[in-house]
Formats: C-alpha cells, sequence, structure tokens
C-alpha cells in the first residue's frame, strides 16, 4: 500500500513538472497595435510657412529735404492718384555753433591760402613760357644763319609745348582753388529766408490704398526719406522661401493648398515663380540655410480671401505628386531591412516578415507596389518583441 502511494506521488510530480515546463516553453503572445492596407487618396507635398505680400508696392518719399507736415491719411485709406498726402517745406540751413564755425573759418582761410600758392605757380608756369619762346625763337634764327641745328630747334619747340601745357594747368588749378573759397565761404553765410521756398506737395503716384504710414507727425526728413507705402491689397500673393534642395523640385503651375490662414476653408494658388537666386537666413536653431523665394498667385476668387493684407502668415503645402486612390500603408508599419522596406503582416495570429515595394511616400502614408495586398493586416511601431513567427493579439483599445 505504502509503494502504491509513493509511486503516485512520483507521478504527480512528475506532471507538475512537465506543466511547468510546457508553460515556461509556450511562445508568448505580444499584444500590437495595427492597421489594415486600404486605397486612399494620397497628396505627396512640401510643407512650409509662407508670407502674403501686396505684388505692386509704391514707396511715397520726400521729394526734398526740409519738413514734412503731418500725415493724415492712415491704413488702410484709399487714395486716388495725383492726391495731395501732405507737403515738405524746405528747412533753413542749420545754425552753426562755435566749433563748427571756427573750423568752417580755418576751411576759408586754407582755401585763400590755396588760391595764392596756385596764382604763384601759375606765375611761375608763364614765365617759364615766356622764356622758352625766347629760347626757341633765337634757335631760330641761328638755324637761319646755319649756326644751329634742327634737332636743337625741335628741342625747343618741345619745351614751348609743355611750357604751354604746365600753363594751362595752373590756370585751372586757380580756378578749382577759387571754387574752394566760395564753397568754404558759403558754409558760414547765415541761412536766408527766402531760401526755405514755396512748400513742396507729395501726390500719390498711383491710385490703391495706404499700406503702411511710416512718418506720422511733422518732423525733419532728409531728401528721399520714404514717408508712405501704397499698394492694392487686390494683388496679393503668396512668397514662401524654400530650402534650395526643396526649391529645385518645385515647378511653375504646381498646386499650392494654403491652410492655416484664420480661414475655415483651404485656399487654392498656384506656383507662378521659382526665382533664380537664393540667400541665406539663419534659422531658428543659428543654423545658415541657403533659402530660395518661391512666389504663388490664389486661385480662388478675391472674396474668399478678403480678409488677408499684406504681410500676413500662411502655411502652405506645394502639391508635388497626387493620385485620387493608390494601395497605401502607414508609414509606422515600415521599417528597414538592408536596402529595401519590410513590414509585419498579422496571418493566422502570428506576425509574418513581409518585403514591400514601396512608391510615393508622405509622413502618414507609404504606397505599396507589391509585397502586400489590400486589407492586409500589418503591425504598426513594432517593437523590438516582433519578430518573423511571432504570436500576437491584437489591441483592439484603439
Amino acid at each position: 500500500m505504502w509503494q502504491v502511494l509513493s509511486n503516485r506521488r512520483v507521478w504527480l510530480a512528475v506532471t507538475a513538472a512537465a506543466a511547468l515546463a510546457a508553460v515556461a516553453l509556450w511562445p508568448a503572445t505580444v499584444a500590437v497595435e495595427t492597421e489594415p492596407v486600404i486605397h486612399t487618396p494620397l497628396l505627396v507635398t512640401i510643407d512650409d510657412e509662407g508670407v502674403t505680400r501686396v505684388r505692386d508696392v509704391f514707396v511715397v518719399s520726400a521729394p526734398v529735404a526740409g519738413r514734412v507736415q503731418r500725415i493724415e491719411v492712415e491704413p488702410g485709406d484709399t487714395v486716388r492718384a495725383g492726391q495731395v498726402l501732405t507737403f515738405v517745406r524746405p528747412e533753413l540751413s542749420p545754425l552753426l555753433d562755435a566749433q563748427t564755425r571756427a573750423d568752417f573759418s580755418a576751411a576759408v582761410i586754407a582755401a585763400r591760402a590755396n588760391v595764392e600758392r596756385a596764382r604763384a605757380q601759375r606765375q611761375q608756369a608763364v614765365d617759364v613760357l615766356a622764356h622758352t619762346r625766347r629760347e626757341r625763337d633765337r634757335a631760330r634764327d641761328l638755324l637761319e644763319g646755319g649756326l644751329e641745328t634742327r634737332q636743337h630747334l625741335d628741342a625747343h619747340e618741345a619745351d614751348v609745348l609743355a611750357g604751354a601745357a604746365a600753363a594751362d594747368a595752373a590756370l585751372h588749378a586757380v580756378e578749382a582753388a577759387e571754387a574752394d573759397v566760395q564753397r568754404a565761404a558759403a558754409r558760414l553765410a547765415p541761412p536766408r529766408p527766402q531760401a526755405t521756398g514755396r512748400p513742396v506737395a507729395v501726390t500719390a503716384p498711383v491710385a490703391g490704398v495706404v499700406l503702411r504710414r511710416l512718418r506720422e507727425s511733422e518732423s525733419v526728413v532728409p531728401g528721399g526719406e520714404p514717408l508712405l507705402h501704397l499698394g492694392d491689397p487686390s494683388r496679393l500673393e503668396i512668397v514662401v522661401d524654400l530650402l534650395s534642395t526643396e526649391a529645385v523640385r518645385v515647378v511653375p503651375g504646381a498646386r499650392v493648398l494654403v491652410e492655416q490662414w484664420g480661414g475655415e476653408q483651404v485656399l487654392e494658388a498656384r506656383v507662378r515663380r521659382v526665382e533664380p537666386a537664393g540667400f541665406t537666413k539663419v534659422s531658428a536653431l543659428g543654423v545658415e540655410e541657403q533659402r530660395v523665394n518661391v512666389l504663388c498667385d490664389f486661385v480662388d476668387p478675391r472674396t474668399a480671401w478678403a480678409t488677408l493684407g499684406d504681410a500676413f502668415r500662411v502655411e502652405v503645402r506645394i502639391v508635388q505628386w497626387e493620385a485620387p486612390s493608390v494601395l497605401t500603408v502607414p508609414a509606422s508599419a515600415l521599417f528597414r531591412t538592408g536596402d529595401g522596406w519590410s513590414a509585419f503582416a498579422v496571418r493566422d495570429g502570428r506576425a509574418r516578415l513581409a518585403a514591400v515595394q514601396t512608391g510615393q511616400r508622405t509622413s502618414q502614408r507609404v504606397e505599396v507596389l507589391g509585397g502586400l495586398a489590400e486589407h492586409d493586416i500589418v503591425v504598426v511601431y513594432p517593437g523590438d518583441t516582433v519578430h518573423d513567427g511571432a504570436r500576437v493579439a491584437m489591441d483592439t483599445s484603439r
């Protein structure tokens, strides 16, 4: 009896050990997230920020230096061509402080001294010219008497020509020195009331809308100082500065989707021009980048984007390739294996490694050219626990 009980205990122990070993060696089931392979529209785009810009901006500047009157027109006001926007009154010459006046007085004295020196040099040049002429005439008489050679007479003729040129140069030096005196003396001259002249009208060169008012209050401005920017807001374009490596893939006429501009609908635009020259721009991280401006025109009617103005921020998507329906797989399901792409397809409860031939891609989905079929279930974000043949359980919590 005791022997039978002992054999039964041994058999139970062996059975329990075998069961524990089976449980330990049984392949674990990995919970994974999955998505199907389906036909969807695919849009491959270059995404970046852009800024709106009025195409033809006219800068209204001060025609002369002087005091500009207060500018009454405000940004957003409509003006007509030739409309008087403000007046500029030429100002008197500024008053001189003691140091400046002393500097100008010294400049006048120096200029007058230069005149005297130039006159002395001119008189010297005239005397030398007279002497060379006498020597030439004497040599000519001697040549007629056979007492001089033709070579010596030619040398005297050359001296006369050189002396005449030196006398002319000395005369011009005197004139220049006298002009310097007048210029230096003009700086010391007191301002004349009549020098202010009449106010000069500043008019609008074209009909349009005031975009910016750079000067508002009355102030003194130099000639050519910008006062206003005029333009037509209905002639609006979008400027997108793309990386040069992206700009080379953009062609005129490409479709553009305008998003995040403040309105609810997505606006349509077209690439008009890719500028031929780039420029260097420092990114927010301090990295120098080569950028190229891409100009886009709105396709939608003016009423769709009437609230946009000059220098408004927008986000654009420049379409490179699009198709209404292609077989796609989530981009998060693909991973590199050698030089190609692969994914785990769920078949009969197990993950099966599948080589995938891909085409066009976006950040979300990738076109499938081979390796997967429609309605195949693939593992997205596969971790290290997923391998070929692993038992998986699809996560239904999403």
